[in-house]
């Protein structure tokens, strides 16, 4: 990528923090649209803009320039300072390390781990990482909570894999503020394979990465003093997108563990960092990143996302300990995302030919796409269990649900039937037999479902395809017919995979 690459600045999701906090009641349209708006920037460009109340920005920008202090009066750090990046060491990194060939110098504050107090001999750490690691942290759950609204998750259903908040005597946290350096030439100068760029070449643009990076967090909060983060969005463009941030803006982007947490519905940001304009600048580039991370006893598992009927698949069917999961490597061609979302951008072949591109394409395994029907019966599962169920209770009925056949022939045209009463006191819609959802046809599943949660098939987009001119009925009902009249199937045997025949 040229010095273009990342020129470009992309129309973020810009959302208040105090829009995402979640209250009990009823939804809110404040926080219907900031959800909404959320969501749709996390798809097309991997990132939103966070805006924080006012008066934290202090505390963002307090940190930053004492964190850009500390490194400027450091002398260039020896070789027991410099980080080997061993994937075992994920949840231990604390204090000040270096990566010299990167020119990168980092300060982790691991509450827990981190002393914040100097003692006798100890240098002076940054100042307000305390407070600081306890703000960013309470927004990261708030904003991981409105990410699982966004997906019809239950409320609070990551918690388990987070942190105590606050931590039990004794614990150390694995969420971490990283505090960093890009550039500064103390650590240029003195490292003896530093890239040197001549004047014909002042506009070269040089990354502070090896190759793009992706975050193994849940989320990412991140905040510098100097533009230069870029994030590839969905078409495969290098975007700038802490280009235009304001004093109270901080940048939020995914990481690969939310990406397993939720089955690939949200993908997580490739990003890099430009450090070719940081020639000759004694104080490099600083920036603050706040790491919301899996607690390292907890399992990865996507049961949240088969509760709430999203089709789970492919690599993301069997749970996984976290632990396991820092050491496991994720290539980037194969972090692809879930049938009718974004898919994660992949690089493209420095060569360009097609033929290569698809010839990699056909290797990567594929997670296949839940039917239609079969979607509408976890859904249908779905409102069963979390609106039908809690009438019942409420009103003191124990469901004992009816036969498909008996109750079509006889319970339905009825006026005093065995389920009439408590078909009437649930608000069974009416027509429909009164048996498990799951053994409903399809056009009742539908009937079903628009009684419990009333515009559900407009929200659907007509992804189904169950409601598309009536086709799709005719033809089963056609089916059906022919099969009843041939006395090959059972109507509890009629439940298809598919619409065809």
């Amino acid at each position: 990528m040229g010095a273009m690459a990342g020129s470009t600045l992309p129309s973020l999701g810009r959302v208040r923090l105090t829009d995402l906090i979640a209250a009990d009641g009823l939804l809110s349209d404040r926080y219907k649209y900031a959800v909404s708006t959320l969501s749709q920037s996390l798809a097309r460009y991997y990132a939103a803009i966070i805006e924080v109340p006012a008066g934290d920005d202090v505390m963002l920008r307090c940190v930053i320039d004492s964190a850009r202090m500390y490194f400027h009066q450091r002398p260039y750090p020896g070789p027991e300072m410099i980080h080997t990046g061993d994937p075992q060491e994920w949840d231990k990194t604390s204090g000040y390390f270096t990566d010299p060939q990167i020119w990168q110098e980092t300060f982790d504050y691991r509450p827990g781990q981190t002393p914040i107090e100097p003692g006798s001999g100890a240098e002076l750490p940054p100042a307000g990482l305390a407070d600081l690691f306890s703000l960013l942290g309470k927004a990261a759950r708030d904003i991981l909570d409105a990410i699982g609204c966004s997906l019809e998750l239950r409320s609070f259903c990551f918690t388990d894999l987070l942190d105590n908040a606050p931590l039990r005597n004794g614990e150390v946290s694995t969420s971490v503020l990283s505090l960093c350096c890009h550039g500064r030439s103390t650590l240029q100068g003195g490292h003896h394979e530093t890239i040197t760029i001549g004047q014909e070449q002042s506009q070269m643009t040089i990354f502070g990465d090896h190759e793009p990076q992706v975050d193994k967090s849940l989320l990412t909060l991140v905040r510098s003093d100097k533009p230069g983060l870029q994030i590839r969005d969905m078409q495969g463009r290098w975007l700038l997108v802490d280009g235009d941030l304001g004093p109270q803006d901080i940048l939020l982007y995914p990481g690969l563990a939310l990406y397993q947490a939720t089955a690939g519905y949200i993908s997580p940001a490739l990003h890099r960092t430009n450090v070719g304009n940081l020639q000759g600048n004694i104080y490099g580039r600083c920036s603050l990143a706040f790491k919301l991370m899996p607690r390292a006893s907890a399992i990865l598992h996507c049961s949240a996302m088969t509760a709430a009927g999203h089709g789970v698949g492919g690599p993301f069917q069997q749970p996984i300990s976290v632990h396991d999961f820092m050491q496991r490597i994720h290539p980037m061609d194969q972090l692809i995302s879930r049938h009718g979302y974004m898919n994660f951008p992949f690089p493209v072949p420095s060569d360009g030919s097609m033929k290569t591109a698809l010839k990699r394409k056909k290797q990567i395994p594929r997670s296949k796409p839940l039917a239609p029907s079969k979607r509408l019966r976890l859904e249908a599962q779905r409102v069963l269990k979390e609106r039908v169920q809690e009438i019942a209770d409420r009103k003191g009925i124990k469901l004992r649900f009816c036969g498909l056949r008996e109750c079509e022939e006889q319970h339905i045209p009825s006026l005093d039937s065995p389920c009439g009463v408590v078909r009437t006191e649930i608000g069974w819609p009416p027509g429909v037999p009164f048996v498990h959802p799951h053994d409903l046809p399809n056009k009742a599943k539908l009937a079903f479902l628009e009684a419990y949660e009333p515009g559900w098939t407009a929200s659907q987009d007509m992804e189904l395809g169950l409601i598309e001119s009536g086709q799709a009925h005719t033809h089963a009902h056609a089916c059906k017919s022919c099969c009843y009249s041939n006395n090959l199937i059972s109507s509890s045997q009629f439940i298809h995979e598919d619409l065809t025949c």
